[in-house]
């Protein structure tokens, strides 16, 4: 079945896409068969991109009519689950059956093949990106054939097939790890001075089992929310004073769409992310950028984030600033490094925020910094895939999976022109 009028913009409103047509088929045999067809098409996930990742001038297929799948194998501590499942219906359902994933982003709202193909995050220091539980996943190739990849029967080019960006083929379905089910509570403290993050990161992002601190870079204070397990101790920091009653991570912004706080235990689907799935966001009046900096550059990125910091201040909602723990996928951000990153929610002003957008890059990309893909950058393709030393590996799967290109885009282009 093919429609024509919807979606015509990602979540934000910032990008209209350029498809001449988008699908929606009901059943894998009807996906393969629109696939097989097609001379270039794109699978979207829930539209959460602000980056033309997703986009195309061919056609889009959405995915979330095909037959949900969450099948739990307590035998690997794994589930296999549809594409199209958002991250919030995911963990409600694992939950129940007594089993959890060690991470979620902090919007709950997003598809698990979108997150996965762009390395969408959490935080914590011992925690990778989403896309690192990725045991295995289906997608479907070129010429509508299937093809299956594992991490332990595919050494060779497993690592570089699951953060894809979408260039590989139409991802299916996924199998991710998962553990026993978990408690945790969520504490926020406010007012705590940057200095001393800067200062004393391992102590601050190691005071729980996922911290996130938010700062508008110009007051020289931030909050500190800290999402707690009950079976892993923390640093013990408790810097800044706590939060009186429920806080938004956006100052002045009623609570009421925030997961609970106030250190009371519940699941862990309903503390680690910020946001509670119930209450689906509507359009964003936002844009967002963000950057993996190499953790051992995090000081550096403090001051120089901060010495702009009457710049950024008057076009931003509110920044962020996680950890991330380095992982083997090609191309994901956090390749090879523990990170910090730098995360960036402005107002929707894309010509006001432009050119602040290319200050902050200004100073962090010459720490090594990485963009993550799914959000804006003023920064070249080239000079974003310089910095992936398995990109040339990446290409070279490129033309093994999709010698004519069927599943590229501009985004893709740039970044890997084919040849």
């Amino acid at each position: 079945m093919s429609l024509t009028l919807i979606p015509t913009t990602n979540w934000a409103g910032n990008l209209s896409y350029a498809a001449t047509e988008v699908h929606r088929p009901r059943s894998l045999d009807e996906l393969r068969r629109t696939v097989a067809r097609s001379t270039r098409i794109r699978a979207l996930g829930s539209g959460h991109s602000f980056s033309g990742v997703a986009d195309t001038t061919g056609e889009l297929v959405l995915l979330d009519r095909l037959p949900p799948t969450v099948d739990v194998t307590p035998a690997t501590s794994t589930v296999t689950v549809s594409s199209a499942t958002r991250y919030g219906d995911l963990a409600a359902a694992l939950h129940r059956k007594g089993f959890a994933l060690a991470n979620l982003a902090s919007l709950p709202h997003i598809s698990v093949g979108g997150s996965v193909a762009t390395a969408t995050h959490g935080s914590g220091d011992g925690l990778r990106c989403l896309a690192a539980s990725v045991a295995g996943l289906e997608l479907v190739g070129p010429e509508g054939d299937l093809v299956e990849l594992r991490r332990d029967t595919d050494p060779d080019t497993f690592d570089g097939s699951v953060v894809a960006l979408g260039a590989l083929g139409v991802v299916t379905r996924l199998t991710l790890d998962i553990e026993p089910s978990y408690e945790m509570t969520q504490r926020v403290r406010l007012d705590v001075p940057l200095d001393e993050v800067a200062a004393r990161p391992d102590d601050v992002f190691g005071a729980a089992y996922s911290v996130s601190v938010f700062t508008d870079w110009r007051g020289g204070t931030a909050d500190v929310w800290l999402k707690a397990r009950s079976d892993r101790p923390g640093s013990g920091w408790n810097g800044g004073r706590a939060a009186p009653h429920p806080v938004h991570a956006v100052p002045g912004v009623s609570p009421e769409s925030s997961t609970q706080q106030m250190g009371v235990s519940g699941p862990w689907h309903e503390r680690l992310p910020h946001f509670r799935p119930e209450l689906t966001p509507g359009a964003g009046e936002e844009l967002q950028s963000e950057y993996y900096v190499p953790r051992t550059a995090a000081p550096a990125a403090f001051a120089a984030l901060r010495g702009i910091g009457d710049l950024v201040a008057p076009v931003l909602h509110i920044a962020e600033v996680r950890t991330v723990r380095g992982d083997g996928l090609w191309l994901s951000p956090g390749h090879g490094r523990d990170s910090v990153t730098f995360h960036f929610t402005w107002i929707k002003d894309p010509v006001a925020v432009e050119p602040v957008v290319a200050a902050v890059e200004e100073v962090l990309m010459p720490l090594g910094a990485r963009p993550h893909w799914a959000k804006l950058t003023a920064a070249s393709a080239a000079e974003i895939v310089s910095r992936y030393e398995r990109a040339p590996e990446f290409g070279q799967l490129l033309q093994k999976f999709d010698p004519a290109g069927k599943f590229r885009n501009a985004f893709v282009d740039g970044l890997f022109p084919a040849w």
